[in-house]
């Protein structure tokens, strides 16, 4: 009982101590050592658990992952350079119009993170749009970050099949399956998000116009977006092409060309083709599509610092790459103690289908460390092996159980103190107390939703 005590005392300082700022890559060693306290007393090898058991879990995230944090980080960076993440968002915000303001800053923003751009980024290069948009329709401007919560945060980061974010990338080591997994209750997930999404949003916005409250008084510090600015930026057929082209080339290597390879080679290395492969196939599609970008963006691109460029496109990824590495190796000291088992045996007990447990327990933690992709790697890295077994026992494909725990994990994720919130509401230059609600309903509420609705479908026999 002490032991159980210990892990969600030590879950509770994470979330807490998080919340207060502090960064995740102190916490996540020492609560997991504060967690070896309780189970162990002070016979619990401190520093071989924090070297060996501790590191070994950070690293193997590491290297499973960096790759595809590193390459989306870096086509993230050569669109923005390019201006074609500023040509999309100005080409859907002047064919939307702001009648359509809520709808336009959705889209712009769906497309961009579909497309691989960092949901980070994402923000940055709406808000502005948004602003001017909802200046003009006179929407409060309370509901901005619920918009671009929805757009960015929800169903193209985790249910539409092919999207490069690492919340859909993350279970294929696990599960053996592709970024395309389950494509079918992917689509029926993305549907339900944006479907409820656009119903609340829309909702408050004409509740607010019917209470006489408008944009509000706000210092926006931006410089705000005319129609007119769509000729500074290159033609939105050239701005969407990159996408499209990493999309293509994502399908191509994963279901043709590693489809075809002959991978008993990996034999030797430890592992098999089919738990590579996905990533793999997304890690080439965002090389090519980057190189083609700076190929055809090669005199613009070098003549403003290429070098700085790249450097930075590295350096975006590296806080998201060891802040989830990190709890990946919190993960690792926990499943380590003996409490451990008896959590897991809980969460397991809670249903004979491996796919209630799995988006439960991947919900759960991904609300506990307020990190999506920290939060799934950590439950998969525990659970995965008997998660697979339930489902080989079930008759569960893999591809259902890669779509349940990406779809789970864009739900609990966006607590008050998650990085991608707090980021997004200090560049709107607004406060929790005004706008978190939207985001709560839009990218938590909605998501479990449709992770709900999901679960139910694969169960009676939806699994593709």
């Amino acid at each position: 009982m002490l032991g159980i005590i210990g892990v969600l005392l030590s879950l509770a300082l994470l979330m807490y101590l998080a919340y207060k700022g502090v960064s995740v890559i102190i916490l996540a060693p020492l609560v997991g050592l504060f967690a070896l306290l309780f189970n162990s007393g002070f016979n619990g090898y401190f520093m071989a658990t924090y070297t060996e058991v501790y590191m070994g879990a950070f690293g193997s995230f590491t290297r499973n992952y960096f790759p595809l944090f590193v390459t989306g980080a870096i086509f993230a960076k050569i669109m923005d350079a390019a201006d074609y993440t500023k040509s999309i968002a100005a080409f859907v915000a002047g064919r939307l119009g702001k009648d359509k303001a809520i709808l336009a800053v959705v889209i712009a923003g769906a497309i961009l993170t579909y497309g691989g751009v960092s949901l980070f980024v994402v923000a940055f290069v709406v808000y502005p749009i948004a602003v001017s948009l909802f200046r003009g329709a006179d929407i409060p401007k309370r509901l901005i970050p619920g918009c671009i919560a929805l757009g960015a945060f929800t169903f193209t980061m985790t249910a539409l099949p092919g999207t490069p974010q690492v919340q859909n990338t993350i279970p294929m080591a696990y599960f053996g399956t592709d970024s395309f997994a389950a494509p079918v209750l992917g689509l029926i997930a993305a549907v339900v998000m944006f479907v409820l999404g656009m119903l609340w949003l829309t909702r408050r916005a004409a509740k607010a116009k019917a209470a006489g409250e408008g944009y509000g008084d706000h210092n926006d510090k931006v410089e705000l977006f005319s129609l007119d600015d769509r000729s500074k930026y290159p033609p939105v057929i050239i701005a969407v092409l990159p996408i499209f082209v990493m999309i293509g080339l994502n399908l191509l290597f994963s279901k043709v060309y590693y489809a075809a390879v002959d991978g008993s080679y990996l034999e030797k290395f430890g592992t098999a083709l089919n738990r590579v492969s996905g990533n793999w196939a997304v890690i080439l599609a965002l090389v090519f599509t980057s190189v083609l970008m700076l190929v055809f963006n090669a005199k613009r691109l070098f003549k403003s610092g290429i070098n700085v460029m790249l450097k930075e496109g590295i350096s975006n990824s590296f806080t998201p790459i060891i802040s989830s590495s990190a709890v990946a190796g919190f993960g690792g000291i926990i499943r380590t103690v003996a409490a451990y088992a008896v959590i897991q045996q809980f969460i397991l007990g809670l249903s004979k289908n491996p796919l209630i447990s799995e988006a439960l327990s991947v919900n759960l933690l991904c609300g506990l460390t307020a990190s999506a992709s920290g939060g799934l790697g950590a439950a998969l890295e525990a659970l995965s092996q008997t998660l697979i077994d339930m489902g080989n026992s079930a008759g569960i494909s893999m591809e259902a159980l890669h779509r349940v725990a990406s779809v789970a994990a864009g739900g609990l994720d966006t607590l008050p103190f998650n990085g991608a919130v707090v980021t997004t509401l200090a560049i709107c230059g607004l406060t929790h107390r005004e706008s978190y609600r939207d985001i709560c309903a839009t990218s938590v509420v909605i998501p479990i939703i449709a992770t709900a609705v999901i679960v139910i479908l694969a169960s009676v026999g939806l699994q593709f």
